[in-house]
């Protein structure tokens, strides 16, 4: 299959990256089925996306008349069953490993035999996925960063088992939404998150030791090193839930104290606060 052949893409998850994942394959003019278990899960991702479309109108980034027709290709479903004609399948659940092996399994004995089988995730190994399959040579990391439509890069993750063909098609399909990507070799983290996680949790202690505030964290960050935003900001808009989630998933592959989560992190993770998506998290002006 070509990337330019695809009709119809799958999304499983409809939260802040799924919802914004359809968007972005909506707007590249193909069709989009989005699942969820709940009704109430999917009726928060439509919001999500008519939130997002909406914004791009107010800001001249589309036509009001592009944004109903990007909002028409967008189908709900609690049936992973309606996943059944999909040409691509990009999986964006929570980060976590049962959770997506569920999903992978479910999904081999639905999608068509030759439908690529995508997953968004961070941090779990493609190969961990792609042995819950009986076509493993058709799965492949597709990596997005928040918020999808703003964001243009796409790491492509294929594991030992990818075939050359799937990971052509992907780096094609991934241009055919106006993306860039880099491929990263199968391992926990990939390039970013690799990268990043350590820089994070490095942040996160500065504060916890009292060694400076959060604004002078922040605001050496984004004055000294020019960055759009300071790492506790960064944390917040990612979810501190996915920050941990990640860390300890690099912390157990690599077992190196760099990837350790902060005992801080943890507290306010159980305490619920993680960040824009709670109303809360290092702030709560969000």
């Amino acid at each position: 299959m070509e990337a330019a052949d695809v009709r119809i893409v799958g999304v499983i998850g409809a939260g802040q990256m799924g919802s914004g994942i359809a968007e972005v394959v909506a707007r590249a003019g193909i069709d989009v089925v989005v699942t969820e278990p709940t009704d109430d899960l999917l009726a928060r991702g439509r919001a999500r996306i008519e939130a997002s479309t909406g914004r791009a109108v107010e800001r001249g980034k589309l036509e009001a008349s592009s944004r109903d027709d990007v909002l028409a290709r967008i189908r709900m479903t609690t049936d992973v069953v309606d996943l059944g004609d999909v040409d691509v399948v990009i999986e964006a659940a929570t980060e976590d490993r049962e959770q997506k092996l569920a999903i992978f399994r479910a999904l081999d004995g639905v999608v068509k035999p030759d439908a690529v089988l995508a997953s968004n995730t961070s941090s779990i190994p493609i190969a961990t996925l792609a042995a819950a399959t009986s076509h493993p040579d058709q799965v492949i990391g597709l990596h997005f960063f928040n918020p999808p439509p703003v964001m243009t890069l796409i790491e492509v993750t294929p594991s030992l088992l990818t075939s050359d063909e799937t990971i052509g098609f992907a780096r094609s399909f991934a241009e055919r939404l106006g993306k860039t990507t880099v491929v990263a070799r199968d391992e926990a983290g990939f390039i970013v998150n690799r990268l990043l996680i350590p820089y994070l949790c490095a942040a996160i202690r500065l504060l916890e030791s009292g060694f400076a505030t959060r604004e002078d964290i922040d605001a050496s960050i984004t004055l000294g090193l020019h960055h759009p935003m300071g790492p506790l900001r960064l944390a917040d808009l990612i979810g501190l839930d996915t920050v941990l989630q990640i860390a300890d998933v690099l912390h157990d592959e690599f077992r190196e104290p760099a990837y350790a989560p902060p005992p801080l992190l943890r507290r306010m993770v159980a305490a619920g606060r993680l960040g824009r998506k709670s109303g809360g998290g290092f702030y709560d002006d969000h």
